[in-house]
């Protein structure tokens, strides 16, 4: 299966646009609370990035994220989690016949390779709702720079987004933006 990204697009457009987000950082863990979705942070593994657990019977959703990790790191964790929240069901983890089971999704350095077209439309979303295509475009449109030659505007604007400038830099790459 193709990765979704029109679509991808479209659904964090619709997102940001309830939400009332107009400009960046977006606010991510905002909506994600509004959604009904409990964040926890915690000290855990370092190979361990974050997770969602989903329990269809109660309707409760944790995404939960490594505290120790970078604030950016973080960010986008929540925002990957939330795409595989919107987008995928996860995979059955049985507690207990009497319990039921639960749907988890993980976010390791295996996942972060984003080989399988689960992780790579989780790490779309998080990128089109970290730094939406919209919002960058008004940044950069009608804008001549060196964008690789001016480190301190990728630094800016990295900043601003509340993301790493190495996200920042392949985000734009996506977007034709630059050439890596």
């Amino acid at each position: 299966m193709a990765v979704r990204r029109k679509q991808i697009r479209q659904m964090v457009e619709a997102l940001l646009a309830r939400t009332k987000v107009k400009n960046g950082a977006v606010p991510v863990e905002a909506i994600v609370r509004s959604l009904g979705i409990e964040i926890k942070l915690d000290k855990v593994d370092d190979e361990l990035s974050g997770f969602i657990v989903r329990d269809k019977q109660s309707k409760r959703a944790i995404i939960g994220a490594n505290k120790s990790h970078h604030e950016h790191r973080r960010r986008f964790t929540i925002a990957h989690e939330l795409g595989h929240f919107l987008l995928h069901e996860g995979h059955i983890v049985h507690l207990d016949q009497n319990i039921g089971a639960l749907r988890v999704n993980l976010r390791n350095s295996e996942s972060a390779r984003g080989e399988d077209n689960d992780e790579k439309e989780a790490n779309l979303f998080a990128a089109e709702l970290l730094m939406p295509a919209n919002f960058l475009r008004e940044e950069l449109d009608g804008k001549e720079r060196d964008l690789l030659g001016d480190g301190n505007f990728l630094d800016r604007l990295a900043k601003k987004y509340k993301v790493s400038v190495q996200a920042l830099t392949f985000r734009l790459a996506y977007l034709n933006y630059i050439t890596l």
